[in-house]
């Protein structure tokens, strides 16, 4: 459960990065409200999957997690360059994920 709760504390992470971004340093409401709701869920659920997971580990993975999705978004919504470096990158960057999940000491 905690694997679940840190997966989707990453995706919050990357909930409040674009956010921010979109807040124009908060002086636009409603991504400054989104920003909020969704640091404090992050924030939430990476402090609650500590518990069970290691803290380098579940750090890594919730920042690994966050920053992958926000490049993704931001290529989606037009914001970044789409480019095949940069998909195998992102690539990398998950399966370098993937990889502390596997070599993790087993706490689930």
């Amino acid at each position: 459960m905690a694997w679940i709760v840190l997966i989707v504390s990453g995706m919050c992470e990357a909930v409040w990065a674009t956010a921010l971004g979109k807040s124009e340093g908060f002086t636009k409401l409603w991504p400054s409200v989104l920003f909020v709701v969704g640091l404090a869920a992050s924030m939430f659920g990476l402090g609650w999957a500590m518990r069970d997971i290691p803290t380098a580990t579940a750090y890594a993975v919730w920042v690994g997690i966050g920053a992958a999705l926000t490049v993704v978004w931001a290529m989606i919504a037009g914001d970044s360059d789409v480019s095949w470096i940069r998909i195998l990158l992102i690539v990398g960057l998950v399966g370098c994920i993937v990889g502390l999940k596997v070599i993790d000491p087993g706490h689930e």
